[in-house]
C-alpha cells in the first residue's frame, strides 16, 4: 500500500507541475499591498496531498504569496500544527491576527472560500 501511495503521490506532483496555472498580473503596488496582508498566513500541507495541491494551485492562479509549511517532512511544523490546530490534518491555514492570536482553518474548500472573501473581493468603494 505504501508503494501505491508513493507512486500516486509522484503522479499527482507531476500532473500539477505540468499543468500549473499562471498567476494573475497586478500592478506592483497592488501586489505589494496584497503580500503585506497575506504575510500573517501560513499553509500547513503535505506536498503530494491532492487537497493541498488544490489549495496551492488556487494560490498560484491568484498570485497569493502565502508561506507553505511541510507538516510531513518537517517535525517542527508538524508539532506547530498539532499544538495550534489540535490535529495533524492538512491542508490547514493558520491565520494570525493583529493581537498575536491564531485561528486554524481546515478543509481545502473552506480555505479557498476564506481567501476569496478576504483577499480577492473588490473593496466596497471600488465598485
Amino acid at each position: 500500500m505504501a508503494v501505491i501511495r508513493w507512486i500516486l503521490g509522484r503522479l499527482i506532483l507531476l500532473i500539477d507541475a505540468l499543468t500549473a496555472p499562471r498567476g494573475v498580473k497586478r500592478p506592483p503596488e497592488l501586489q505589494e499591498s496584497l503580500d503585506r496582508h497575506t504575510a500573517q498566513l501560513a499553509l500547513y500541507q503535505f506536498k503530494a496531498c491532492p487537497f493541498c495541491v488544490k489549495v496551492r494551485r488556487f494560490l498560484r492562479k491568484h498570485t497569493l504569496n502565502i508561506e507553505t509549511r511541510d507538516a510531513k517532512g518537517d517535525a517542527q511544523h508538524r508539532e506547530a500544527l498539532l499544538a495550534g490546530g489540535g490535529r495533524i490534518k492538512v491542508p490547514c491555514l493558520r491565520i494570525e491576527d493583529e493581537q498575536g492570536g491564531s485561528r486554524w482553518l481546515y478543509e481545502s474548500s473552506e480555505i479557498i472560500g476564506y481567501l476569496e472573501q478576504q483577499y480577492l473581493q473588490p473593496a466596497p468603494d471600488a465598485q
